[in-house]
């Protein structure tokens, strides 16, 4: 019975991910080769650029990786919020069907979204160890931790700003206006190390540097100093999507299926 259940719920969320790429794309589009080729012309884009105008070398380390490890990190929670707008009502239609729910849409846009920026992440790694930038992680699961906790938080995140956009018509179009606002409290550019303890404290309150702070740890290990708490990122992820669930759940009454 919960093998069965768990093979239905899973049949949906790939059909909704395959119809995400085809809407997004087109049926003769580069399909997910596009949906990882787009992040990799964003960061090997950022990257260029940085080492143009910058030091081979910052606070010790290089340029190329160091961007890489927090962009990256960027560009899979600007996706993850980016494309949660308008995610029910664009598939408002389906919600017809009693056995596809809300959550099924979210679900199948997030997965697609986090295998597109992992596939990029890999990908730009890899390259830059070709490159001799980078050697392999020093603690490859920490490495995956931090990522795996990037991926909770952003997607709890996400959650709650789509459900509020779902009443707020407005907030859609402020949330590239909130993306740049956290950009300097995001840990993309920066280290906790940089910054003067009592100033650091009040940095990570916000979780998402925890995230991009155990990347680095995992790919730089003893080289750099960093700062984090591996569940800090988590429980706040956590707290955020049952707040969406809730959300979501009230949202849902305002909604018209056509």
């Amino acid at each position: 019975m919960l093998l069965s259940a768990v093979r239905s719920h899973s049949n949906i969320i790939i059909a909704l991910m395959l119809r995400e790429i085809i809407t997004r794309y087109g049926r003769k589009g580069l399909g997910f080769v596009w949906l990882v080729g787009e992040p990799l012309l964003f960061i090997f884009g950022v990257i260029l650029v940085w080492s143009f105008i910058k030091a081979p070398y910052q606070h010790g380390l290089p340029v190329g990786p160091f961007i890489m490890t927090g962009y990256v990190s960027l560009l899979m929670m600007r996706h993850l919020i980016s494309y949660s707008m308008g995610a029910v009502t664009g598939n408002a239609g389906l919600l017809f069907h009693q056995k596809i729910k809300i959550l099924h849409v979210y679900i199948s846009r997030y997965l697609l979204e986090f295998a597109g920026s992992t596939a990029a992440f890999v990908i730009t790694y890899a390259v830059l160890m070709a490159f001799g930038q980078v050697g392999f992680p020093h603690n490859l699961m920490l490495v995956y931790w931090g990522w795996f906790s990037l991926f909770v938080f952003s997607s709890g995140m996400a959650m709650v700003i789509s459900a509020l956009a779902m009443e707020f018509d407005v907030l859609e179009r402020l949330v590239p206006v909130f993306m740049y606002l956290i950009l300097p409290f995001s840990g993309v550019f920066v280290m906790a190390a940089w910054f003067p303890p009592a100033y650091r404290d009040l940095y990570l309150i916000f979780p998402l540097p925890h995230t991009i702070e155990m990347i680095r740890a995992g790919v730089f290990g003893e080289f750099i100093e960093t700062h984090y708490d591996p569940l800090y990122p988590v429980f706040w992820g956590g707290v955020l999507v049952s707040l969406g669930l809730i959300m979501l759940a009230r949202a849902k009454d305002h909604l018209d299926v056509d």
